[in-house]
């Protein structure tokens, strides 16, 4: 465990938590970090549930359905429908051929009474043939009806299933592009020209024109790095070269520092732009990376920072593997210290900072002392030039872009960054990476 030079004993409560609930006044001595951590903030405040009636639930109900079920119920319910119109029709074919087919009873050399009663025997039967013989057909046919609609809900998942094939290439390809593979991946569907093709060809074109979109950003990087840079690094050499000439006067020598810090400050403000940049496209460099070395790295870059606004860094640094570009990560460790150090209380100011595994993930905490930071101003934090309580022309903190450039960083290496007030005044900040 590595501690500032302030404090020798190591720190006994290994948690940082964000959950403490605010005070309104701001403590001078915050206590030490304690409790388990918290990735997302404090968990939002509990709603009784809304009471929805059927008939709301049921026009839902489409919604929460996928296409692939919603083309299969539509396949299976028309071949049911077709299967039951030909059911009933069936009923009433067989009737009608049973009438149109019974034979007529010869009654001749039979007295007219006797003939009555077999002619009305003959219709009873008749009757009963017709009605037996529609029995036995339904009795046989709605047994069919049930195979055809269980046979119809099979078959239509497996139509829908190939309907669907075209779309789940296009999803797979689009979840495997990033800006590295924009240059030769494309879905190039095959088939005939109907509808998924011409989707299919416009998503083509759509990825050829984003291709050139980052092309032409890189080029416009890297010629800003060299354009804006260059003019920079001239005219601090000219203005050092003029404050070391003895003859200079007091009022030249005092402008030149003036020009000077300027000048520093534009350099700075024009790496932290480039560098936000770099780190919203993709990365570049992938290689197993030990994330405590990195942070150990980034708080002795910072301690002599630290030191000199009397600042206590207190670190509890545990092994954290992960997969990235280990200078972005150590960048963003770097600003996110150094803004724990920069927006701190005058006198006595503490900084903890932890890596470490939970839950699976990589976990990079940093906690500070510090002014009270409204709940609703936090998120703010992460855009560029945003600076609490300050406008974008203030600059005696810096230009805003430490925590811009931290979350960029993040996403690029497919983690997430949170940030909730902390109790007694300061932030704490918690990125989450994906393990190697």
């Amino acid at each position: 465990m590595n501690e500032g030079p302030e404090h020798q004993a190591g720190p006994t409560h290994p948690m940082i938590s964000p959950h403490s609930a605010r005070k309104a006044t701001r403590v001078q001595e915050a206590p030490p970090p304690s409790g388990p951590p918290a990735w997302d903030g404090p968990p939002p405040p509990q709603r009784p549930p809304v009471q929805r009636s059927t008939m709301e639930r049921m026009r839902d109900l489409p919604g929460k359905v996928s296409i692939r079920w919603r083309l299969t119920i539509t396949y299976s319910a028309m071949v049911f429908a077709a299967a039951a119109v030909l059911l009933f029709s069936m009923y009433y074919v067989v009737g009608n051929s049973i009438v149109t087919g019974w034979p007529n009873l010869n009654t001749r050399g039979v007295d007219a009474i006797t003939a009555a009663i077999a002619q009305a025997q003959w219709s009873d039967t008749k009757q009963l043939a017709v009605a037996k013989a529609q029995d036995v057909l339904l009795q046989n046919a709605f047994m069919a009806l049930l195979g055809v609609g269980i046979l119809a809900l099979i078959i239509g998942y497996f139509v829908a299933d190939r309907a669907m094939r075209p779309v789940a290439q296009m999803t797979t390809t689009a979840r495997k592009l990033s800006e590295s593979t924009l240059a030769h991946q494309r879905i190039a569907l095959e088939g005939p020209n109907d509808e998924l093709k011409e989707l299919a060809d416009t998503f083509d074109a759509m990825l050829t024109r984003l291709n050139v979109a980052f092309d032409t950003q890189r080029r416009f990087v890297a010629n800003a790095s060299h354009e804006l840079r260059t003019p920079l690094t001239i005219n601090r050499t000219v203005l050092e070269i003029a404050l070391s000439d003895p003859a200079a006067s007091e009022d030249l020598k005092a402008l030149g520092r003036t020009l000077l810090e300027v000048n520093a400050r534009n350099e700075k403000l024009i790496e932290g732009l480039l560098l936000l940049a770099r780190s919203e496209r993709d990365l570049a460099v992938r290689k197993p990376v030990e994330v405590q070395e990195v942070a150990q790295t980034a708080v002795e870059q910072v301690m002599p920072f630290a030191q000199e606004h009397g600042v206590t860094v207190t670190t509890e640094l545990v092994s954290a593997p992960t997969i990235g570009d280990p200078v972005l990560l150590e960048r963003s460790v770097s600003n996110l210290l150094e803004n724990a150090v920069k927006y701190n209380i005058p006198e006595n100011g503490k900084v903890w900072i932890r890596t470490g595994m939970a839950d699976g993930a990589l976990v990079v905490q940093v906690a500070n002392t510090g002014q009270h930071v409204p709940a609703y101003e936090v998120n703010s934090l992460f855009e560029p030039f945003r600076r609490l309580h300050a406008d974008r022309v203030e600059s005696a903190k810096g230009a805003g872009l430490g925590l811009s450039i931290v979350r960029a960083v993040v996403h690029a290496h497919g983690g997430n960054i949170s940030a909730v007030p902390r109790d007694g005044g300061g932030l704490v900040v918690t990125i989450r990476l994906p393990r190697r």
